[in-house]
């Protein structure tokens, strides 16, 4: 099986290490997010992988070519200008072809069971979203009545992890994001699945704080 791994992005909210270091590169307990990620999908079978870059390419190609213990296929697609989620998935085409890849946004750290996902094609990774909020009553200008932090269930949240089938490429944009273009048509047509997954570890690393929440938790999360 084959996993593509979407890491062109610009990481602008975790600068200044961005400026010097491409996302995928930054460290979590001394291992770049981009090596986690390769030894969670090989765990599940994955042995070829495909990294959509764009910001600082040399960087991720050094560091993945040069790390033999990896023992992947891995091909790079460099993007020249951003072609957004879902160009840049659609230019794999060439590579891809009569069978189902899996998609992972490039600062996801999850120990998510994707093997769950093969059941349905053009299939979304859910997590349940456990949060609390302080609820406000207002009326006009005025709060009339306030509620501290009551807890919100039954929401359920795109993880970020995608099982597609290989026709999808015909309907993807050429440049513009699969989240905004694809996907809700593929919702309002009954094509989009969606399988549940409750009480797992999830991290989109978007954050110094997210950094450093996923670092004392990473090495419980993806077990060797």
């Amino acid at each position: 099986m084959k996993a593509v791994i979407l890491a062109g992005g610009r990481g602008k909210r975790l600068r200044p290490i961005t400026d010097y270091v491409p996302k995928p590169l930054i460290p979590l307990n001394n291992v770049p997010i981009i090596e986690w990620q390769i030894k969670y999908l090989k765990k599940y079978g994955v042995k070829e992988f495909i990294i959509c870059t764009g910001y600082r390419t040399e960087q991720i190609k050094n560091f993945l070519e040069t790390k033999n213990n990896l023992k992947v296929k891995i091909r790079f697609s460099e993007e020249k200008t951003p072609l957004g989620t879902g160009g840049a998935i659609k230019k794999l085409r060439k590579w891809i072809k009569n069978e189902s890849f899996i998609v992972i946004n490039g600062d996801v750290i999850t120990n998510i069971n994707i093997n769950n996902l093969k059941s349905k094609t053009n299939t979304i990774a859910s997590i349940q979203l456990k949060t609390k909020f302080g609820i406000l009553d207002v009326k006009e200008d005025k709060i009339v009545n306030f509620s501290e932090k009551k807890q919100v269930e039954g929401l359920w949240m795109n993880a970020g992890i995608y099982y597609f089938s290989d026709k999808i490429f015909k309907d993807l944009p050429s440049k513009g994001d699969v989240e905004k273009t694809t996907f809700p048509k593929y919702a309002k047509e009954g094509k989009l699945n969606i399988i549940k997954f409750r009480d797992v570890e999830w991290y989109s690393i978007d954050s110094f704080k997210d950094m450093e929440d996923c670092s004392i938790r990473i090495k419980k999360i993806i077990k060797n």
